[in-house]
């Protein structure tokens, strides 16, 4: 008899791929959603060509009357007498006071912005808040730290497999720091401050000033502990502008501070042309509450996967007929070993490319912020280390649903009759889900995106219409730990998954239970 548990047994993820509509705040969190601010934005530009043109049409009449009525006043102020001797004149001269110059007032004070400002206050409601920009400059940072990749990088758009070029003014870079200092969180702060003062001192125009740039940059190179460059800074500052209020006192108290370390460690003065320029790992990145991370991160980046060539030799290729299932004897499916202990396989072609537009087209309306539990409370609630929305759908919402769910139980032998819903997600800027238990993120991109097994250095990248299987759970119903597993940050393009989980629970006699606590 089975043991009975709350956690999910075997596990399925579908992977799909596609670059492709969001309520107010948190619409970040899902690329595929932020797609229609795409259009919104295009519509709202014909809209300010429209509102343009009115403009311009308005202008080039009011032009035509001023131009009338100063040759006509230029006449008249001649030989005023004269001209109203002609009672054609004097006729026309009480008309235009009359009715034409109430029309030229009313021209005037048309406005042809409202039809624009109406389009705007309709979009508004859709628009991303502060907290999506907060969350879209924290999910580059992420990237940054997860790729190591520099400020620069970033800020010259140079990234693998992009196809569009972007690339980050100072004001972009300023930005970008101050979301960091506020959150103070000064590591990134200093890195995105330094490329705002870097490309000002290239020459770029800003709006941001150098003082501004170098106020927060000081400070926040203070903040992690470097003296000696808060010192060279800030003299910079006073240099530059030697009334900004906080300077002086800042450059006294780390002078202070400087000549007290340097008194206590009796080395010499470090010589200020000897100074290194701030860049990616100058500093080092503060801990945080994930013990795993460099391991997790590494993987992300293809470093540290244990494939050894003794394991590859134990990894296979080979048709599956779902052990002669009738629906696959003619159409067996391609299944490939991704790992051998614990078992990974992956199955080729899935899903069908208008399979993948289907169930895209069904999730997208329901995609909602994806949710994780409490483990204090028991409360589903948003967090920062999943960084995606997703939708649930049911087996009868459409026959493509109910293909996928059956195709499902064929290749794996397992009930779907007692499984979840198929849940599809989307993962936003940077989307990720850092190392957890029972969930898994598939899908091809241009760059980023596996999902890593930091226990064993694992990474399984993503590819289109396949899907990957593993049971987290052992036949003796005890979890494997081992499948503590992670999707890394999408650093280029837009990652669509699909998953399946299956519980314990109407798999007894497909998947007895093992004699021992590890079968």
């Amino acid at each position: 008899m089975m043991k009975t548990t709350k956690k999910h047994s075997p596990f399925i993820s579908l992977g799909l791929f596609l670059l492709i509509s969001a309520s107010r705040a948190e619409i970040f969190t899902s690329i595929g959603q932020m797609t229609d601010l795409i259009y919104t934005e295009k519509e709202l530009v014909q809209s300010l060509k429209e509102y343009i043109q009115a403009e311009e049409s308005k202008l080039a009449a009011v032009k035509s009357w001023a131009s009338k009525l100063d040759r006509l006043t230029r006449m008249s102020t001649s030989d005023p007498e004269g001209y109203l001797a002609h009672p054609v004149n004097a006729y026309k001269l009480v008309k235009r006071l009359n009715t034409e110059w109430s029309d030229l007032e009313s021209l005037v004070l048309q406005n042809p912005s409202d039809g624009f400002i109406a389009n705007m206050s309709v979009h508004r409601q859709y628009f991303p808040d502060e907290e999506d920009e907060k969350g879209a400059a924290k999910a580059l940072m992420r990237l940054q730290d997860t790729y190591k990749l520099d400020s620069e990088s970033f800020s010259k758009g140079k990234l693998p497999g992009v196809r569009y070029n972007s690339q980050l003014t100072v004001d972009d870079c300023y930005d970008m720091g101050k979301t960091a200092y506020n959150d103070v969180d000064y590591y990134h702060s200093v890195l995105w401050m330094q490329q705002a003062l870097r490309q000002l001192d290239a020459g770029e125009e800003a709006l941001v000033s150098k003082a501004d740039v170098l106020d927060y940059l000081s400070y926040s190179v203070y903040q992690m502990g470097d003296l000696q460059r808060a010192v060279e800074l800030t003299r910079r500052l006073v240099a530059l502008d030697p009334s900004h209020q906080r300077a002086g006192g800042n450059l006294h108290y780390f002078e202070k501070l400087l000549q007290k370390e340097l008194r206590e460690s009796e080395r010499a003065k470090p010589n200020p042309s000897e100074e290194r320029p701030i860049q990616l790992g100058t500093y080092d990145r503060p801990l945080d509450y994930l013990p795993e991370r460099e391991t997790y991160e590494a993987l992300c980046r293809g470093e540290g996967i244990k494939l050894t060539p003794a394991r590859r030799s134990r990894l296979f290729c080979r048709y599956n007929d779902g052990n002669r299932n009738p629906r696959l004897l003619l159409a067996p499916m391609k299944q490939e070993d991704e790992w051998d202990n614990p078992h990974i396989v992956r199955f080729l072609d899935t899903l069908s490319d208008a399979e993948i537009e289907k169930i895209k087209e069904l999730a997208k309306p329901r995609l909602a912020r994806a949710t994780v539990r409490d483990p204090k409370t028991g409360v589903l609630t948003v967090a920062q280390y999943r960084i995606s929305k997703s939708a649930w759908l049911e087996g009868d919402v459409d026959p493509v649903i109910a293909r996928v769910n059956q195709r499902i139980e064929d290749i794996t032998g397992l009930s779907v009759a007692t499984a979840e819903l198929l849940q599809v997600a989307n993962y936003g800027v940077g989307g990720q889900y850092e190392p957890h238990f029972d969930f898994s993120r598939m899908s091809d991109v241009e760059a980023g995106g596996a999902t890593v097994f930091p226990d064993f250095g694992a990474a399984i990248l993503p590819r289109k219409g396949t899907a990957v299987f593993w049971y987290n759970l052992f036949r003796s119903g005890e979890g494997d730990y081992r499948t503590r597993h992670a999707a890394c940050p999408v650093l280029v393009g837009s990652k669509w998954v699909s998953n399946k989980w299956f519980h314990e629970r109407g798999q007894e006699f497909r998947r007895p239970c093992g004699l021992t606590e590890v079968d």
